[in-house]
């Protein structure tokens, strides 16, 4: 017994382990059991939530619609957000922001910013000459930076979505256009940092329309491949994808779906948004041909006059794209002038017929970027609000040369919906159905380095090269080791974008900076000095091209290895401990990463021929000794490496996963190749030796080229300054609130003073008290109210409430009075009745004491006593005194006399019936005669009109105190149990019938 305690004793301890680590990771996780999504479009932005029991949610904002406009009015002590920062533009024009998207990520020069001077003239943009981009000068106080202007906006989304779960929310998965570069998406992550979200993942929006459109689908994907074109056009760009959608098998969940980003062809500008600005224009010559010869002043220069027209224009083209001519009316354009005028669609087509030339543009860069045809292509589906429009769909369909656009897609929310289910398969609280995603890059990006050649006999000279690091429309997220193996000192190398001649050359311009970082390593000499003895395996630099797209330089790392020989008891001992260890804590760590990781590691050397001419996205030419990429578990699975490649994969998914200083046993041959074999008597005797790898981490400075991070302390600052604005923002919702709250009451008050249920229960003197305290309130609220605090606003309610707080009472009293009276007689009548049907039980099958009752019989006396009396002495009081009869003492004697009911009634429910006596010779007494055979035995009799197999008779409830009796016990004692005990025959003791318990 004891060795079998002992056995148990460790299981216990490991179950009781177990269950703490379960407990702490569900406490980890109780602060983040809801994720959201924001998609941020150019005009607009939806917001969707997961949470438990609400699966992939639309979030409602303030006025109960599905999408916000991506709008933030700035003034000198209030902000606005969506629809109420739209009102906004047509009063404050300059400190309404609107379509700052553009603006991110953009230097001072960039043509993007020209743009927006052009199209918004009445925002004043400052240069910022450290980082040299702009930012938005509200006024000589205010200033913003658009990241800034985007905290706020993303900070507000997710008050949003807090107030729709009712719990925080920190996670968030962010959209982002397909054609954002490196500078562009670490913007929006700094953003999201300000506003204090973790973003799980900044996903392209292309993408997560995909996945929407996939999840919901996923019954109609197989093993065939089914290319899908999404054409999307927004308010600001314009975006064509083309995914391709099938069934790959996976290591950890078999055959699952997926989708993988073929083709993407992009419009920087071609979107509703250029639409509306040119109808605006048309207005506003309109307008002004209308008031031609009167002196009047253009209306381009009136920056309220021109947000009206573009709000106008806006309404227009939604209308446009369903009738054949529509009226534009404004009221008050400028200078108290109306103004109308008739627009058709022909007019609007032939205002937009150099945009709709452009439609095409995006499939055939998406075509060509995939190397498919039209032919391949399956289906086209419209995404976006600017697909509305009838001409782009008309050019659309003569572009993809197919009989009908598809339209099968909530073309506003398929974006936000794809999100919130990658953010839910991303969160750590939510287990969602596996859907594979392999995204693709859509700029290549190379590392560029120079290096000293001896191409004859004295004569050095510099040679440039150049390595693809990730390809053009290459998957990602992904992770690649590059090895300079021809280096013994400290060096540098360059991070660029690789070939952009797809890119047009305005878009290039736009694009901006190709040059992305240049990378400094320091120590790389004394690191040789340290290791003499060992051969040097390279500077190996790792990069990771995470889910966001955005690439970082991991580490860099000197390696060198070595052969050492080890006795071979001390390697038996190790070996034993070592596997030991591992297998304790889950051995095979290598191999378990490999098994559940996501990402793609690919080593590449760099070889003798290194100083040959390669351009960008050429291979390594066969002398170069360029390594084969060696795959983790991107789906599907790659062919394995051939040859010597494959030890060399693996060590480095070995150094990826962070492992330092270890020992390996060398490979078969290696040994031989040194040398003559050895004999087989000598094999046992002796140990091979096995290689010794030493890491050594390398200094890394990073010169950023293409635009400069935000500093720590200007991080710092720019959220603490965020921070500020919302709690003032707080403290201005709280200061409006107790405000609204006295204004309400004084109103209130005032009109219950006239209410004869007021008035009966006052005098005229307290009622001119109250409205002279109530008159005086109203007046210091309208004369000084503006300037008060929120604490002196919450004191005078306070003070307020005080005095009619007697009156209020004595209302509320009066109306509480009949029903908690009707309640309490209902109660002890039926209280009474139970009391009585319980005396009534035979001393035999009697089951309640004689103290019971009797205590049960004094509680209803008292009960009776205190409520007459109470009565009584509240008749004789005045309506405007204080009561004495109080609905908290109606309740508690109630409550006192319900649990003596509710005791006897418990231990009724659940008492057995007393065994027969049995006479002399031991058999049973014979039953009554009147009694039925289902009354034999020791089996309980159900109440008549049940059966045998109905539940026994519920409690009443403690908190209806109306009816507190209605059940079947309480009606013992009546004439129907009399009359049965009187028809008993002389002689035999009256049956006891489960009714009458």
């Amino acid at each position: 017994m004891a060795a079998t305690v002992r056995r148990q004793r460790p299981r216990r301890l490991a179950c009781w382990a177990l269950m703490a680590v379960l407990l702490a990771d569900l406490l980890a996780l109780s602060d983040t059991l809801a994720v959201m999504s924001v998609d941020l479009g150019s005009e607009s932005m939806k917001v969707a939530i997961v949470k438990p029991g609400v699966p992939m949610e639309i979030v409602l904002n303030k006025e109960s619609r599905r999408k916000t406009p991506v709008t933030v009015a700035l003034k000198e002590n209030e902000r606005f957000f969506g629809d109420s920062a739209a009102s906004m533009a047509i009063k404050n024009p300059k400190a309404t922001l609107r379509y700052f998207q553009n603006l991110l990520g953009k230097q001072e020069n960039n043509p993007h910013v020209a743009l927006y001077r052009a199209r918004f003239p009445e925002h004043e943009l400052g240069f910022d000459p450290q980082r040299q981009t702009v930012y938005f000068q509200i006024s000589p106080q205010l200033q913003f930076s658009p990241e800034e202007v985007l905290s706020m906006l993303l900070n507000y989304s997710r008050s949003l979505a807090e107030d729709f779960a009712e719990q925080p929310i920190k996670d968030a998965v962010i959209t982002v256009p397909a054609f954002f570069n490196q500078a562009e998406r670490r913007a929006v992550l700094q953003a999201a940092r300000m506003a204090g979200l973790k973003v799980l993942q900044l996903i392209n929006d292309n993408t997560a329309t995909a996945l929407s459109y996939g999840v919901f689908r996923r019954k109609d994907i197989n093993s065939t491949a089914q290319n899908i074109m999404f054409y999307d056009m927004g308010a600001g760009s314009t975006v064509c994808t083309i995914v391709t959608y099938q069934t790959v098998k996976t290591k950890d969940a078999g055959m699952q779906p997926q989708l993988q980003i073929r083709g993407v062809g992009f419009d920087r500008t071609l979107g509703g948004l250029e639409m509306e600005l040119r109808l605006r224009e048309h207005l506003a010559g309109i307008f002004n041909e209308q008031r031609k010869g009167q002196r009047a002043k253009d209306v381009r220069e009136n920056p309220r006059a021109m947000a009206k027209l573009l709000r106008e224009a806006n309404r227009l083209k939604t209308i446009l794209s369903a009738n054949a001519d529509h009226m534009a009316q404004i009221e008050g354009l400028m200078d108290d002038v109306d103004f109308k005028a008739k627009v058709t669609r022909a007019e609007f087509e032939e205002l937009c017929a150099d945009l709709f030339e452009r439609v095409p543009g995006p499939v055939q860069q998406a075509l060509q970027s995939a190397e498919m045809k039209l032919d391949e292509i399956e289906q086209v589906i419209l995404v976006g609000g600017a697909t509305r429009v009838p001409k782009v769909q008309e050019v659309l369909l003569k572009a993809v040369g197919k009989e009908e656009l598809g339209k099968n897609i909530n073309a506003d929310e398929a974006a936000a919906m794809g999100a919130v289910y990658q953010a839910a398969a991303l969160s750590k609280a939510f287990k969602v159905k596996p859907f594979v995603v392999r995204d693709a890059a859509i700029y290549p990006i190379l590392v560029e380095f120079t290096r000293e050649v001896e191409e004859e006999p004295g004569v050095r000279s510099l040679k440039h090269n150049k390595r693809v690091l990730f390809c053009r429309m290459g998957p990602y997220p992904q992770r690649k080791v590059i090895t300079f193996n021809r280096y013994n000192h400290d060096f540098s190398f360059h991070i660029n974008y690789g070939d952009l001649g797809f890119l047009g050359p305005e878009d290039l311009r736009v694009f901006g900076s190709q040059n992305l970082t240049t990378v400094k390593l320091k120590g790389v000499g004394e690191s040789f000095k340290k290791y003499p003895d060992y051969e040097s395996k390279g500077i190996k630099a790792h990069f990771n091209l995470d889910e966001s797209g955005v690439l970082s330089l991991d580490r860099v790392e000197s390696v060198f290895e070595t052969l050492v020989e080890d006795s071979p008891e001390e390697e038996s001992t190790l070996t034993k401990l070592g596997n030991t260890i591992s297998s304790l804590f889950g051995g095979g760590a290598a191999q378990d990463t490999k098994e559940n990781g996501t990402d793609t590691v690919q080593e590449e050397e760099e070889g003798p021929a290194e100083g040959s001419k390669a351009e960008p996205g050429e291979q390594a030419e066969p002398g170069e000794e360029a390594e084969a990429p060696t795959e983790d578990t991107s789906p599907p699975p790659p062919p394995e490496p051939k040859g010597d490649a494959a030890p060399e994969g693996e060590k480095a998914a070995e150094k990826d996963n962070g492992e330092k200083p270890e020992a390996q046993p060398s490979e078969k041959g290696e040994a031989g190749a040194e040398g003559v074999p050895p004999a087989p008597e000598e094999e046992k005797k002796q140990k091979p030796a096995r290689k010794q790898r030493m890491v050594e981490e390398i200094g890394v400075e990073l010169v950023v080229l293409d635009l400069p991070d935000l500093r720590q302390d200007e991080l710092a600052r720019s959220a603490q300054k965020l921070q500020d604005l919302t709690l003032r923002d707080l403290e201005k919702q709280e200061r409006e609130k107790a405000a609204n709250s006295l204004e309400a009451f004084i109103f209130e008050t005032q009109d219950k003073l006239y209410q004869p249920e007021y008035q009966e229960v006052s005098t005229e003197e307290q009622r001119e008290d109250i409205s002279g305290r109530l008159h005086a309130a109203s007046t210091w609220l309208e004369d000084e109210g503006f300037g008060a605090t929120t604490v002196m606003l919450k004191e005078k309610l306070a003070e307020l409430r005080k005095l009619c707080q007697g009156l209020f009472f004595r209302v509320e009293e009066r109306k509480k009075w009949p029903e908690r009276l009707s309640a309490l007689d209902n109660l002890l009548n039926h209280s009474s009745m139970f009391l009585t049907g319980a005396r009534l039980i035979p001393e035999m099958d009697q089951i309640f004491t004689e103290v019971e009752m009797t205590t049960l019989e004094k509680v209803i006396n008292e009960t009776w006593a205190w409520k007459n009396a109470t009565v009584a002495e509240q008749a004789k009081l005045p309506a405007t005194e204080k009561p004495v009869l109080l609905s908290k003492d109606i309740e508690a004697k109630m409550m006192a006399l319900d649990r003596e009911v509710q005791y006897l009634l418990n231990k009724a429910k659940f008492a057995k019936p007393r065994p027969r006596p049995k006479d002399k010779n031991g058999t049973r007494a014979e039953p009554p005669l009147n009694a039925s055979a289902s009354d034999q035995g020791d089996k309980v009799i159900p109440p008549a009109g049940q059966t045998e197999d109905a539940k026994p008779i519920s409690e009443p409830e403690q908190e209806t105190r109306s009816e507190p009796a209605d059940s079947e016990p309480l009606e013992l004692g009546g004439p129907a149990a009399e009359s049965e005990q009187k028809e008993q025959p002389t002689g035999q003791k009256p049956t006891l019938k489960n009714d009458e318990l």
